[in-house]
């Protein structure tokens, strides 16, 4: 073990320059790749970012996320004003006046959002 320590110690030490005909091929390269770039002639403008509705409409998945975001709001609206025969009805829970219900067996809306603790 402690000669592969001594070699490892001796290769952390040891500076290793970059020969220069490496560094010349390095620089021919990038010359040559640089020269191939296709550049954006002035008279034509970049393409414009998206806009706010287009990015929107990007982030809800397309036509057809939106299109499945408006069909579940419709289903929630349809269901929330013409509630199911085994739901309660939302309006009933939210206005009753006597502490019974089917739904809040034993507390009434208000004494269950009246409660402390």
């Amino acid at each position: 073990m402690t000669r592969l320590d001594d070699m490892l110690a001796a290769a952390r030490h040891a500076r290793r320059d970059v020969p220069d005909d490496l560094v010349g091929r390095i620089l021919a390269d990038a010359d040559r790749i640089q020269a191939n770039r296709i550049a954006v002639p002035r008279g034509e403008e970049r393409q414009k970012e998206p806009g706010l509705w287009q990015q929107l409409l990007i982030g809800f998945g397309g036509w057809p996320g939106v299109g499945g975001m408006v069909a579940a709001g419709v289903t929630g609206v349809w269901i929330g004003v013409f509630p199911p025969e085994n739901l309660p009805d939302p309006s009933d829970l939210v206005f009753q006046t006597s502490g019974d219900s089917e739904f809040l067996n034993y507390y009434g809306l208000v004494d269950v959002l009246g409660e402390e603790g």
